[in-house]
């Protein structure tokens, strides 16, 4: 397709919506599947989707400086709510001005409601209509998040989309009525959200769809989440230990329900297969610790799968992580900017000092961030069918061993692998 070509079918497929804090432009989709390239305009800057926002837990990405992090082309990263209330505190967070200022970031930030950490790292004593009450990590007494809570915790940081607070359960949780309290009384703690965000102008507060693996609670909760009609809207409760299956039927069927003109969030989503196949079902934003855990324990993200550098095998490479790849540890030493790191030098330090952590982690998201605008670029360009072939191509060359679970959802939206 020609470049005049390209400009015509996205002028023709050009659309946007906006509310106070967010504007929506879908400027491609996929003549095939259900993908979709987009603009996001946020307080703090423009975001290109489909993408994959890293996970700055304690208002850093570990062992990067917010330069580094830019310099990878990211211009939305998560935080943390539940630590950062912790510490520093809201009263530092007022303080200095919210999260932006706080960790010298100048681009957009998205935080957690911080109910799913009260989930994940501790013990929880109840979770009732007021709220989710656990014990305090520091001194073990009682304490009380509810969806005014959050939604005062994320005022303070000031995170240009802000999650409601909702009632958590892993997708294989055996009962299915407290599975459908659960989706209920999220959609209930999303009202309370609502009436309690003070800032509407300049944070964007997104709901969050609930149902487990019912299929049909899915779809009722997405009504109702709809309705609330908030700038944008996410998928939860997966990447908890479901089947890859059941998981892609989960997203398929959200994407189904929801609006077009506003962006899609599937969280907690970051391996590479998983970002592709979801972009393909229609969804746009993901995020996860994934790529910047593994690269502590001495792995790089690859188009040709993940690699161990603390293997022996690497100890005389003296070729880049990756051959080909744009990203500053990469890029041969004598380009601008470019640190001309080898494998070697990996290997040397993956096991007793942080710099080799540090550089992997600069790959690792520069290759998811990279992925996301390789998509974006084949969907504007309608070969994203030929994008996804290639991507799979790279990870299982015997052109045989592709994941069923892949295979099977990408022949929902129109692509055969086996015959790619």
């Amino acid at each position: 397709m020609g470049m005049w070509a390209t400009a015509r079918r996205m002028a023709s497929t050009t659309r946007s919506a906006s509310s106070a804090a967010l504007t929506f432009e879908l400027v491609g989709k996929c003549s095939t599947t259900r993908a979709r390239a987009s603009i996001l305009t946020l307080p703090h800057g423009q975001v290109n989707l489909p993408i994959f926002m890293p996970v700055a837990t304690q208002a850093s990405l570990k062992g990067l400086t917010p330069e580094q992090l830019e310099a990878t082309g990211c211009r939305l990263c998560l935080n943390n709510t539940y630590h950062l209330g912790l510490k520093p505190g809201q009263e530092v967070l007022d303080a200095v001005g919210g999260a932006h200022k706080f960790q010298g970031w100048s681009h957009n930030l998205l935080t957690d409601s911080g109910g799913f950490q009260m989930v994940s790292l501790l013990k929880l004593a109840n979770v009732t209509e007021e709220g989710v009450r656990f014990l305090s990590p520091h001194d073990g007494s009682p304490m009380l998040l509810t969806p005014e809570h959050s939604m005062s915790l994320q005022n303070s940081i000031g995170s240009d989309i802000m999650m409601q607070l909702d009632d958590v359960l892993v997708t294989t949780h055996p009962d299915k009525a407290r599975m459908r309290e659960a989706m209920e009384r999220s959609v209930r703690w999303l009202d309370r959200c609502i009436a309690a965000h003070k800032y509407p102008e300049r944070q964007n507060l997104f709901c969050i769809i609930q149902g487990g693996l019912d299929l049909e609670m899915r779809r009722e909760c997405c009504r109702e989440m709809v309705a609330r009609d908030t700038p944008g809207i996410a998928i939860g409760g997966l990447s908890g230990g479901e089947a890859k299956d059941d998981f892609c039927k989960v997203v398929a069927t959200c994407t189904e329900q929801l609006p077009e003109l506003k962006p899609r969030y599937v969280m907690g989503i970051g391996y590479p297969e998983d970002l592709v196949v979801s972009v393909a079902l229609g969804a746009d934003m993901f995020d996860c610790v994934w790529p910047t855990r593994t690269a502590r324990f001495g792995n790089a993200i690859t188009k040709n799968g993940v690699l161990n550098m603390k293997r022996e095998m690497y100890a005389a490479d003296f070729g880049p992580i990756e051959e080909g790849c744009g990203c500053q540890c990469c890029r041969p030493a004598d380009q601008q900017g470019s640190l001309g790191i080898t494998r070697a030098f990996i290997h040397h330090n993956a096991a007793k000092e942080t710099v080799a952590a540090h550089l992997l982690t600069l790959h690792n998201v520069w290759y998811q961030l990279n992925l996301m605008r390789q998509a974006r670029e084949a969907i504007i360009a309608d070969r994203f069918p030929a994008f996804v072939n290639e991507f799979f191509g790279g990870l299982y060359p015997d052109g045989q061993s592709y994941p069923s679970w892949a295979v099977n959802a990408l022949r929902g939206v129109g692509i055969d692998l086996l015959e790619g």
